[in-house]
């Protein structure tokens, strides 16, 4: 049966064999992939740098827990006869402890980001101290215990300690559920660690990843607003780690001038960066998430001469503006604002971002030089919005016609491999 494949596929037009291989490739690509991004469907990475226990009374990030920066302003307190209340999600993992001091089960019960990140730091946990499980001492109320605008009262905060209730562990605790992705961390009290989430409305999107539209990119005749960007121009980027070139721009992969986000503020001496959390940013050598970068990193810069320079990150503060644009240029990396960028987001390695959309940039590049029907076959491809019934694996998803189709179509192709698999 095994030896009928090869000689089945054989038999295919040589256009639909190249295809047939694109696919598989992308398929197991982002298969790898869609286990370790940050998003929904995996755990977020554990970050290279040294985990260091929170001190008490110290919160992560240093800001005020209903700032845009951290967990965002409460949206009011959810009733069991809210239209709210559906969308909480009871926790049933057998790897997390919950004290249901009410005896109802209701401190199981939280918004799905809440829900995911206390997912991944109860694998943390074990992880980090083995037979030891994580505790929730306190996560829903519906009595009234907690401050006016808690959100224990949205179902967006967990009060934590481990279950074996050695304090000695709660600084490190503290640390893991910063690295889990909760938005604010407070080592609030000797006997527990508190930590909150953003509401479900203002988390980024699958494709978020951007910058402003008021941020500048450089052409060969200028500084160029991001807005004002063309299709087709050749913009300051990168090919080389300390070289700079002008690429090509092939395409948008997310363009909408209304879309409303956060933005984090990257200063440094001479530059300030607005980009969004899960965009990767080049710090020395190394792309990673905006959202990682603090005070004393170190990033790129565009110097007079031609080449990439360190600069010392000076300050990291937030915004809340709309529009979102995202340059996709041909060596895959671009200068905006003076600081070098990836052009990609949310997959936190950049080299396996670049070589997942290398048909695109293939597609592009051969447009001009292949036979009318397979350039026909490529302009589909390209196309900027593709048929919504191909790839709307999901019934509920919300199509976005600014964002690219090859986007869409890595997405929907990694989402149904995962589906075949379960």
């Amino acid at each position: 049966m095994l030896e009928k494949i090869p000689n089945s596929i054989s038999l295919l037009p040589l256009r639909f064999k190249l295809i047939f291989v694109v696919v598989l490739c992308l398929i197991f690509v982002f298969a790898e992939v869609n286990s370790c991004s940050p998003g929904r469907s995996g755990a977020r990475r554990r970050s290279t740098r040294k985990l260091t226990p929170l001190v008490f009374k110290q919160h992560v990030p240093n800001v005020p827990e209903h700032s845009i920066g951290a967990s965002g302003p409460p949206e009011g307190r959810i009733w069991r006869d809210d239209v709210r209340f559906k969308n909480l999600v009871p926790n049933y993992n057998s790897d997390i402890v919950f004290k249901d001091e009410e005896g109802t089960g209701v401190d199981r019960l939280m918004t799905p980001r809440c829900k995911e990140k206390l997912d991944i730091l109860a694998i943390s946990v074990m992880n980090m101290w083995p037979g030891v499980r994580l505790r929730v001492t306190e996560g829903f109320d519906e009595d009234g215990h907690h401050p006016q605008n808690s959100l224990h009262y949205e179902g967006r905060a967990v009060a934590i300690s481990t279950s074996d209730r050695d304090t000695s562990k709660y600084g490190m605790l503290a640390r893991l559920a910063v690295d889990a992705g909760f938005d604010w961390v407070f080592y609030e009290s000797r006997t527990h660690i508190y930590c909150s989430v953003k509401t479900e409305s203002t988390v980024p999107s699958t494709f978020s990843g951007c910058f402003h539209g008021t941020s500048q990119v450089i052409t060969k005749t200028g500084k160029k607003f991001l807005h004002e960007l063309e299709v087709g121009e050749e913009i300051l980027s990168s090919e080389d780690s300390r070289v700079l070139s002008f690429s090509k721009v092939i395409g948008f992969l997310h363009r909408d001038p209304y879309f409303p986000t956060n933005f984090i503020r990257l200063h440094t001496s001479n530059h300030t960066l607005l980009v969004t959390n899960k965009h990767l940013v080049f710090q020395r050598n190394e792309a990673v998430f905006a959202e990682e970068i603090i005070t004393g990193d170190v990033v790129l810069i565009a110097s007079n001469n031609g080449t990439l320079s360190e600069s010392v990150v000076t300050a990291v503060n937030y915004s809340y503006l709309r529009g979102v644009y995202a340059p996709m240029t041909e060596t895959g990396t671009v200068v905006v604002d003076g600081i070098l960028n990836s052009c990609y987001a949310v997959i936190d390695n950049h080299d396996l971002a670049h070589f997942a959309f290398l048909p695109l940039r293939l597609m592009h590049k051969a447009q001009d030089s292949v036979p009318l029907v397979i350039n026909e076959i490529f302009k589909f491809v390209i196309a900027k919005v593709w048929p919504i019934d191909v790839l709307k694996w999901d019934d509920n998803t919300t199509e976005d016609p600014y964002i690219h189709s090859y986007v869409k179509f890595l997405c929907g192709l990694s989402g149904l491999f995962v589906t075949i698999c379960k």
